[in-house]
């Protein structure tokens, strides 16, 4: 008769090696996409806040230019910046003010934008 031998294969030790291994990439790729998501939630909340102060500044303010400004958050926030704009709506007495907050030098489609209709003077 033939002696028993413990222990495992070659082969069983390059499918268990595979299974890890795929388990491995899933979780790396799990990891990054997390990451990433934590990265767009900070600037979605810290743009909101921010679009909504200047929002409040522009709108406290009675004879806000029509013309398009812009600028930045330096010192607090130097890697964002700002633009707004102040226009009429065909609708007597009734302004749009736009606030959107981007990244500088960031793509177009990285950006928040926060839309505000008032009525000016009743």
């Amino acid at each position: 008769m033939r002696a028993q031998q413990n222990g495992f294969t070659l082969l069983e030790v390059m499918v268990a090696m595979s299974i890890l291994a795929l388990a491995l990439v899933a979780v790396f790729h799990m990891q990054s996409q997390s990451i990433s998501m934590s990265s767009d939630a900070r600037f979605r909340a810290t743009a909101s806040l921010l679009a909504a102060g200047k929002m409040a500044d522009l709108e406290a303010d009675p004879g806000a230019a029509r013309e398009a400004q812009k600028g930045d958050f330096a010192p607090d926030h130097p890697e964002l910046a700002w633009s707004a704009r102040v226009t009429g709506t065909g609708i007597a007495r009734l302004m749009k003010i736009e606030v959107t907050v981007f990244y500088k030098g960031a793509e177009e489609g990285d950006a928040y934008q926060l839309v505000l209709y008032k009525t000016s003077g009743l």
